[in-house]
């Protein structure tokens, strides 16, 4: 088991390297269909995965990556009404065949998933993207790493005990502290390349321990869901792993806040 998690998790970083340091229409398209996948694992435990509204949710997402690629529209609540008022026809006009929290579910992945997930892409596009992209990953990844040694070492208080029982206020700590590190060292070490100064690699840091708390509420939440439904991984794409939610649910709290803290802050 721990040899198939370990070579899943090397072709894992080797895709990531390729598609991000590639970037542009590579990386959107990529990150569109891992968006789909991980929607249909979200769909798959509300039966709603080759449903209208499963397939109202799809179009919508991939409607959003296009508009990325090729922008039509600015106003961001535009798509958020388009999208309630889509599910809102299929609700009404199927009645009664979906249940509220089926509607709820779907409205609810296009955004959970998808839109968040695409702000690896949109962070990556930013001025001094390529570099500032791979804090999204520092933060999530590395904050589970420093957290889950910190735990193991000396961790004793329970973070949250009936929804995540190995999982310490210790832990916790460490990986805020651990992510904060390891971003203030990533940025010294390409200080040259993002012109970050004094200031900025302050910044960067503040944004590291921001992105790696967040990112243990996309953790948590993942696993609240699971818990919700009593099932114990999303899917089985990824040897070792489980689904694409088990992989990236910190990276998707993670990736929005490093895009709109890197906008607002750099």
């Amino acid at each position: 088991m721990f040899k198939t998690r370990l070579l899943s998790g090397i072709i894992l970083v080797i895709l990531a390297l390729f598609l991000i340091v590639t970037g542009k229409e590579a990386l959107l398209f990529s990150l569109l269909l891992i968006s789909l996948t991980g929607m249909y694992e979200l769909y798959r435990i509300f039966h709603i995965e080759k449903s209208m509204a499963g397939l109202t949710g799809y179009l919508s997402v991939v409607l959003f990556y296009a508009n990325l690629w090729r922008p039509v529209w600015k106003e961001s609540m535009a798509f958020v009404l388009a999208v309630l008022v889509g599910l809102m026809f299929v609700y009404v006009f199927t009645y009664p065949k979906y249940k509220t929290e089926q509607i709820l579910a779907a409205f609810f992945g296009v955004f959970y998933v998808g839109v968040m997930l695409s702000d690896i892409y949109q962070t990556r596009m930013l001025m001094g993207g390529a570099y500032i992209v791979w804090l999204i990953f520092l933060c999530s990844w590395g904050c589970d790493t420093c957290a889950y040694c910190v735990g193991v070492l000396i961790g004793k208080h329970k973070m949250s005990p009936k929804l995540s029982p190995k999982k310490s206020v210790e832990g916790a700590v460490g990986g805020v502290i651990g992510s904060m590190l390891l971003t203030l060292l990533y940025v010294w070490v390409f200080r040259e390349p993002m012109q970050a100064g004094i200031r900025e690699q302050i910044l960067f840091a503040a944004i590291g321990g921001a992105g790696a708390l967040i990112s243990m509420v996309g953790d948590l939440a993942a696993s609240a869901i699971k818990r919700n439904y009593e099932i114990k991984d999303y899917g089985k794409l990824i040897p070792g792993h489980g689904g694409i939610l088990d992989r990236f649910d910190s990276v998707i709290f993670t990736a929005p806040v490093v895009y709109y803290l890197a906008v607002y802050l750099i």
